[in-house]
């Protein structure tokens, strides 16, 4: 854990605590060591503020390559900065890059580290919770680590799609389940009915701690409906 992480996080959860009412519970879900999958609904982008301070370990989330790449003093500071708590910078044009993606999303979580994923692919429109995408569940068979379920609440009031930054006021509750292994990696290998049974119960475990209405659609901002 780097040392910028360690003072942040001495920084952050106090202040987290006190200007927006952090309510979490089930951290003892979360294995002390080892690998470990976090599949979280997504209702704001201030889940990626939240989730790492509920979590008793350093939480690794794939970031959009740009924030990595801009020039200057201050685009080379904020790529280090990301870096240093845990961010991992990931093309998003599809294809290529998300096969290089989920492979760097493998090689992390087979280091032993906590890896957190939102299922969703994108942040719900609407407060409901949206179909699943079985990355996670690939993820999950081919390194062999549990899964545990997240379900975070309030974010999106918190900070509204649009707005710049969390509003503080609002009360935002994050609830942490246990841990599943889903195993048999070599009876489902690419089996998309297997994959998909699989995420959904992922989807519903997250669902139960949310409760949250579902949508058996994917939440895209074009409107694709991908796999």
């Amino acid at each position: 854990m780097s040392l910028i992480y360690t003072g942040l996080r001495a920084l952050a959860v106090p202040t987290l605590h006190a200007m927006w009412k952090l309510q979490v519970s089930g951290r003892e879900n979360v294995p002390d060591h080892g690998p470990v999958i976090l599949a979280s609904n997504h209702l704001s982008v201030a889940d990626h503020l939240f989730l790492p301070v509920a979590c008793p370990r350093l939480v690794y989330f794939m970031a959009k390559s740009d924030y990595f790449q801009q020039g200057g003093l201050k685009g080379r500071f904020r790529g280090a900065f990301m870096r240093s708590v845990g961010q991992i910078p990931i093309e998003r044009s599809g294809g290529r890059a998300a096969l290089a993606g989920l492979e760097q999303a493998r090689q992390v979580i087979l280091s032993g580290k906590v890896f957190g994923i939102f299922p969703e692919g994108t942040r719900s429109p609407d407060g409901r919770l949206y179909r699943g995408k079985t990355g996670v569940t690939r993820l999950a068979l081919m390194t062999g680590a549990p899964v545990v379920p997240v379900g975070v609440l309030g974010t999106d009031k918190a900070q509204p799609i649009g707005a710049p930054f969390p509003r503080p006021g609002h009360t935002v509750t994050v609830r942490i389940g246990k841990p599943v292994v889903y195993d048999g990696a070599e009876k489902v290998g690419h089996n998309a009915k297997q994959l998909r049974e699989i995420t959904d119960d992922i989807m519903s475990r997250i669902a139960e701690l949310t409760g949250q209405e579902t949508v058996d659609v994917y939440a895209s901002r074009s409107g694709d409906q991908q796999q």
